[in-house]
């Protein structure tokens, strides 16, 4: 019998009247991770900080969800204002459907104004020192969420056969793939992809300007997401053989970019 992964046949669990979802458990979980290594960082920058991260939490991951939720929304319009579609489906964030650069780009946004309010109270460092603090918590926080993908059995990749191939049962195969039973696991590509991103800055965190770890973060998720999504058979707006996904990425990714090497000639 050939090896595969097999998807999870439950993604959720009740307790009495309590229904929990496994993916906002991986969520929660990445979030949890995210803020206690970007606390221990952070301290180490400013010793005498002690809250800060927590405090700039309480708006950046109410702000992040909701940029994540918006962007996945406006690119997937016909999900919820088609004729098929339920407006109220927008609320069922448990289902899935959160789209990373706009969770990056609202939370980066609600942590800015956050840190900034609190910056006028007591001498913290600049937003970049920050931010560069809780990057490589950030991409923990996102290669635990990922997981949250495989209990939904969704967001997979083109049908592939290989012992790390990923098991889909035929209800969640899109149509023109029920017969194919295994897939690339995107998944676990991203999962791992970001792992290795986190140790490598937290090697060399130290030996950039301010703020360049957390472009960094931005330009080497976004390189590496461009060719993850291009293995994805989910349904997306296509322009040119490529993914609307893929264009976002690219752009980021150059954005990116020219950012790091303006940070990296001011320093010089």
């Amino acid at each position: 019998m050939r090896l595969s992964i097999p998807t999870p046949t439950t993604s959720v669990v009740a307790i009495g009247p309590l229904t929990i979802h496994f993916y906002a458990i991986c969520i929660i979980a990445g979030v949890a991770c995210a803020l206690w290594l970007g606390n221990r960082r952070f301290l180490k920058f400013a010793p005498d900080s002690t809250g800060v991260v927590s405090d700039v939490a309480v708006v950046a991951i109410p702000a992040g969800v909701i940029g994540g939720r918006l962007y996945h929304v406006l690119t997937t319009p016909e999900k919820y204002f088609a004729g098929n579609g339920n407006f109220l489906d927008i609320f069922r964030i448990w289902e899935g459907g959160l789209g990373i650069w706009g969770a990056i780009f609202l939370g980066t946004v609600g942590a800015y104004f956050s840190y900034q309010r609190l910056r006028s109270r007591r001498e913290l460092p600049s937003f970049l020192v920050f931010a560069d603090a809780l990057a490589p918590g950030i991409l923990i926080a996102q290669a635990i969420g990922r997981w949250g993908n495989w209990f939904n059995g969704e967001l997979f990749g083109r049908p592939l056969k290989a012992a790390w191939a990923l098991e889909i049962p035929e209800y969640l195969r899109p149509n023109g793939f029920q017969q194919y039973s295994t897939f690339h696991p995107t998944f676990l590509y991203e999962s791992i992809w970001c792992l290795l991103l986190a140790i490598s800055l937290l090697a060399i965190s130290r030996r950039l300007a301010p703020g360049a770890i957390f472009t960094l973060y931005v330009a080497l998720y976004s390189f590496g997401r461009f060719f993850i999504e291009g293995l994805r058979i989910d349904f997306a707006h296509s322009i040119g053989g490529l993914r609307l996904n893929q264009y976002v990425a690219l752009f980021i990714t150059v954005s990116a970019l020219v950012a790091l090497t303006h940070l990296l000639k001011r320093k010089r």
